[in-house]
């Protein structure tokens, strides 16, 4: 209990340093730091690409869409965003949802390297091209590699890296939501835990209207 009060005020400690971080031209533009939410001690950690429109305007990673997919898939798997640790490579929302740029992923990665040494999780599942291309230090892309776990040393301690679609990219594609759901059911295992009840038949995620706000590009 000791260890993990620990982990949890650390990580609001850090969180509270990263809220008025300046080392990029994102921190002009942003609404807010959108550091990530979740267990402090988490085992499974969730990368993605960047915060959008809705994420900078609430301060919480993928509270739109994509997030509510991302909420479903946990739930198939008997997971909890709560149990979990979930972040993004870009703490600032890039203008207009466009891809992050170089500069922009050099200034902000000490971030998310502290994350991790912090957290310690076992098994970091990374959301599309961007997370996995830096975490993993590879150029394949997302198409090639998703659902192959890699083993890796980040943050000092061994880690497998999981490489699957950002939920983003599923939202409209029936067959890429298939992906993503079997890619999602092996992660228990992952975790070396008991294998999640069978997924429900219901789909897991109806469209809503086509939004107004544009998703980045990066996802593939």
């Amino acid at each position: 209990m000791a260890a993990a009060t620990d982990a949890h005020l650390s990580l609001i400690a850090y969180g509270d340093v990263v809220a008025g971080c300046e080392r990029c031209a994102l921190a002009r533009t942003r609404t807010q730091v959108v550091f990530g939410s979740g267990s402090p001690t988490a085992d499974l950690m969730f990368v993605g690409e960047a915060p959008g429109f809705h994420e900078d305007k609430q301060g919480v990673p993928f509270v739109g869409a994509a997030g509510k997919l991302l909420g479903k898939l946990l739930e198939g798997i008997g997971l909890t965003r709560d149990e979990v640790w979930i972040c993004n490579v870009l703490k600032c929302r890039p203008p207009g949802n466009r891809d992050p740029l170089p500069d922009e992923i050099e200034a902000c990665e000490p971030h998310l390297w502290r994350q991790i040494e912090l957290i310690q999780p076992t098994l970091i599942a990374t959301l599309g091209n961007f997370a996995t291309k830096l975490l993993s230090g590879k150029p394949a892309g997302i198409t090639q590699v998703h659902g192959r776990p890699q083993q890796v040393v980040l943050g000092g301690n061994a880690v497998t890296l999981y490489p699957i679609f950002h939920p983003a990219a599923a939202l409209y594609t029936p067959r890429m939501l298939q992906v993503l759901e079997e890619d999602f059911r092996r992660i228990p295992d992952l975790l070396g835990r008991p294998a999640a009840p069978p997924p429900p038949t219901a789909p897991l995620y109806v469209p809503d209207p086509p939004v107004e706000h544009p998703v980045q590009l990066g996802l593939f």
